[in-house]
């Protein structure tokens, strides 16, 4: 059995990171000890008395852009492709995350940012580039508690940060409380960086069953799952000491859940493609531990005016073609794909732009850009995207 991420969406395991950073910086040990266990962490951790994802909810914006405590995990994901004016390409991923390490009780679910170190809030940052010319991925991770002003997410004025990490309205190019213009900036110990604005160029996207995305057989093993599908993106790039003016397209998902995944599913696929011809595809592959696919697995084709097309693992046939080696963790990921979506008349050649874009920081797992290209109805498309896969770790 492989070493899986099994559980909930993207870094379960933050868990175990927020109780060491709580242990450090909090006087109350017997409360650390008793929030949850290494065992409890890796199954799923105490869900009791926090809030949960059990069904269609309505959504108030912009209230449901900002944090959502309670709930026990939740994340702001940006990726984006990048171009300079002579073409050179860039891939940037940008996540923060929130982890909720005890229950609410009563009012103490609020977030607080003031001078009180208190705090069950914990935050962690994700920042990659990768450059596509020299084949070079570059990442860096940092995490801080929610409080003392060192990391969180608040909605008036919007802002989601993690020390100078941040992502923020802009309201100089507002559109709406739902849809509006953000700016993320960011900067690795190394001088790497990014300075970027992004507009949405279509409407908020609902996932699953409007915005409630199942991801187990359990009451509750489900998440809300908000996305920006195609956000036009201006600003600038620095790395290796050069700062290169660029322009592209980013993918926005927002998703906040207390529930694992179910105990036989593995790992993911996860992708998301921005093509030539306006439309965009969503699309997640759960994995189970015997090799099959599960029926938890779900996408979405938007079309070029926003509406959704809902996909199932029924409706998408992906074929591995190709792996790449991890000369630094020794695992082995997929590089390359065929992808036949039937019912669109859509077959995708996918593969990653270059081999190494692993992020090997606190939870293992891959973030890469990727070409695509193929034909849609018979006609031959283009475009950009993102692959993210956990649970390919080296076999015990």
């Amino acid at each position: 059995m492989k070493k899986g991420i099994r559980y909930i969406f993207n870094l379960f395991l933050i868990v175990l990171l927020g109780i060491g950073l709580w242990y450090v910086f909090s006087d109350n040990k017997e409360k650390i000890e008793a929030s949850v266990s290494v065992a409890e962490a890796m199954g799923g951790g105490d869900q009791e008395g926090y809030l949960r994802a059990t069904g269609p909810r309505e959504f108030i914006f912009p209230d449901d852009h900002g944090p959502h405590p309670g709930f026990k995990t939740e994340w702001w994901y940006y990726t984006g492709n990048l171009f300079t004016e002579n073409g050179r390409q860039f891939g940037y991923q940008f996540t923060i995350f929130r982890n909720q390490l005890n229950p609410p009780e009563g009012d103490a679910d609020s977030l607080a940012y003031g001078k009180d170190w208190n705090t069950n809030q914990l935050y962690l940052g994700h920042f990659a580039i990768a450059d596509v010319q020299a084949e070079e991925h570059v990442f860096e991770e940092r995490y801080s508690r929610g409080a003392a002003g060192l990391a969180g997410a608040q909605t008036e004025p919007y802002r989601i940060w993690v020390e100078d990490w941040e992502i923020k309205r802009i309201d100089s190019i507002g559109i709406s409380d739902k849809n509006f213009a953000l700016q993320i900036k960011a900067a690795m110990e190394d001088g790497a960086s990014v300075d970027l604005n992004l507009i949405p160029q279509k409407p908020l996207i609902l996932q699953g069953e409007q915005g409630y995305d199942r991801k187990g057989e359990g009451e509750g093993n489900a998440s809300y799952y908000l996305s920006f599908t195609r956000m036009q993106t201006n600003g600038s790039i620095s790395i290796n000491g050069n700062q290169l003016e660029v322009t592209g397209s980013s993918w926005m998902d927002h998703e906040w859940s207390t529930s694992a995944l179910d105990e036989g599913q593995e790992g993911w696929d996860w992708f998301s493609i921005q093509l030539s011809n306006g439309y965009d595809l969503m699309y997640y592959q759960l994995r189970n531990e015997d090799g099959s696919v599960s029926q938890f697995t779900t996408g979405a084709l938007i079309d070029p005016q926003g509406e959704k097309i809902l996909l199932g693992p029924g409706d998408v046939n992906i074929e591995v073609l190709d792996s790449w080696l991890s000369p630094h963790t020794g695992s082995e990921y997929p590089s390359e794909w065929r992808m036949n979506i039937p019912k669109a008349g859509l077959i995708l050649d996918l593969a990653t732009l270059f081999d190494d874009q692993e992020m090997a920081v606190s939870v293992q797992y891959y973030e890469g850009t990727l070409s695509v290209s193929g034909r849609m109805n018979g006609e031959q498309l283009s475009g950009n995207g993102f692959i993210e896969m956990t649970g390919y770790e080296e076999d015990e």
